[in-house]
């Protein structure tokens, strides 16, 4: 009798443990039952905002590996099937079939728990009126963009200025609907230095989205028909004819939770490197689980398909007989919002100070490419360096194009435990065309350093 895995969740992290345990294990060797509760497997969220944007994208292309294209490898993928009951004891899974309104159970060996996050949606009045959009998976996404389509909205609201609600805010700016972004905080992108979070607000602002930080959101207000018609603010009334939710999302453990395993202090499923649970022979992958953060040595959720993905491939190798890690995070991420490109990785101050290290900071501003090459635009770097030591701490990167994949090597640095001293000395390509005979990066590099060392 071959062993049986099965799966929660069919995007990032489940479908790539699924398709790593299959090239490592025949259908002789491992069944593969992967349950999903919506209509599609293994997509981009990230593009969503594109897609939203453009209407000549398919969101076909916004799908890596259809449900037929698993199942003709061996996998069993049962759509529209919602998981709600794990038996530990039993070593079952309970999934209700949506569609014929049944309920079925299966046995399990192996148990992957990758049920993604769920989208922070605020309980205020009207929140669920007609026209107030969440942007979580594909089919958000589609039903967004047909709404764009069938109602010709002009003034969109945008609640949230993280990186999704940054994104939605030029998706709906590349349609030609004004603009409005509705922020608590002072600035736009927590994750940034206010500092740095005040080039990008003057970024929004001067391509025409209109930014109000600082500012709650205290309901929505609806027609005679049930559809929004305005957004009240602790500033105000705004009209808006849509609005998009991109506050920001938490690790959906409710289920693990609920059958036992054990869950961090961050919310998100607790696991080992190889993503083993406190649960024998259950496994966790992706936006649900917490993850062990490299610099602050610290838990942390943080929801990137990058490592969910990865923590999937890890996954299939250890069901397997294998033996994978997945050696943490250090909170790289990358953006734009139309011309602007924004990326950060490590820690900012706020984080910084809050893992009680002393640090130097520098900020720099030169170009992306040799001053007098054509194209050649600003950019802005800023390094956090520990004092006692030079260790990099954190990097943001602001700018045009060409600007923000600068980031990847500062992420590098950092992960590898890197001074600022050691950085200013890398051999890093240079040629008009791509950069300054001193890139950007090192010399902020170079700025930190001379700080360290005073």
């Amino acid at each position: 009798m071959p062993e049986r895995l099965v799966i929660v969740g069919g995007d990032a992290a489940g479908m790539s443990a699924a398709a790593q345990a299959r090239r490592r294990a025949s259908a002789d060797e491992l069944e593969i039952v992967a349950f999903e509760r919506g209509e599609f497997t293994s997509y981009s969220a990230c593009g969503l905002p594109y897609f939203v944007a453009d209407d000549d994208m398919e969101a076909q292309t916004l799908i890596a590996r259809s449900p037929e294209e698993h199942r003709e490898r061996g996998i069993d993928v049962r759509l529209g099937h919602d998981v709600v009951a794990i038996d530990l004891d039993k070593r079952t899974v309970t999934a209700r079939d949506l569609e014929n309104e049944e309920d079925v159970t299966e046995a399990f060996d192996h148990l992957v728990i990758a049920t993604g996050a769920t989208p922070i949606r605020p309980d205020l009045p009207g929140v669920d009126a007609r026209g107030v959009h969440g942007i979580q998976n594909l089919t958000d996404g589609i039903d967004l963009r047909e709404h764009l389509e069938d109602h010709h909205e002009h003034r969109a609201v945008v609640v949230g200025c993280g990186y999704i609600g940054l994104e939605m805010a030029e998706a709906m700016h590349r349609r030609g609907l004004k603009v409005t972004i509705v922020e608590r905080d002072p600035q736009p992108m927590s994750t940034l230095d206010p500092d740095m979070g005040a080039l990008v607000a003057k970024a929004i602002r001067g391509m025409g989205i209109e930014l109000r930080d600082s500012t709650d959101v205290e309901g929505f207000e609806t027609d005679a028909e049930g559809h929004v018609r305005a957004v009240a603010t602790s500033a105000g009334m705004i009209e808006a004819d849509i609005v998009v939710l991109g506050i920001g999302v938490k690790p959906n453990s409710a289920l693990a939770e609920a059958a036992g395993v054990a869950i961090g202090a961050s919310g998100g499923v607790v696991t080992d490197q190889r993503m083993a649970t406190s649960a024998e022979g259950v496994w966790a992958a992706g936006d649900c689980v917490e993850v062990f953060h490299r610099i602050t040595r610290r838990p942390a959720a943080i929801a990137l398909g990058t490592h969910a993905n990865k923590q999937g491939r890890v996954i299939g190798v250890n069901v397997t007989g294998g033996y994978a890690t997945f050696r943490g995070v250090i909170g790289t991420a990358i953006t734009k919002v139309c011309d602007y490109e924004v990326a950060r990785t490590g820690l900012n101050e706020r984080e910084a100070t809050r893992a009680a290290f002393e640090f130097v900071t520098a900020t720099i501003e030169s170009t992306t490419r040799a001053g007098y090459f054509p194209g050649s635009s600003p950019i802005t770097v800023k390094v956090l360096a520990e004092q006692r030591t030079g260790r990099i701490l954190g990097a943001q990167v602001i700018g045009r194009e060409g600007a923000a994949k600068r980031i990847d090597v500062m992420a590098a640095a950092i992960w590898n435990e890197m001074t600022v001293d050691e950085f200013a000395q890398l051999d890093l390509a240079y040629a008009p065309p791509f950069s300054p005979v001193w890139d950007p990066t090192l010399i902020a590099a170079r700025a930190a350093a001379d700080k360290v060392k005073r």
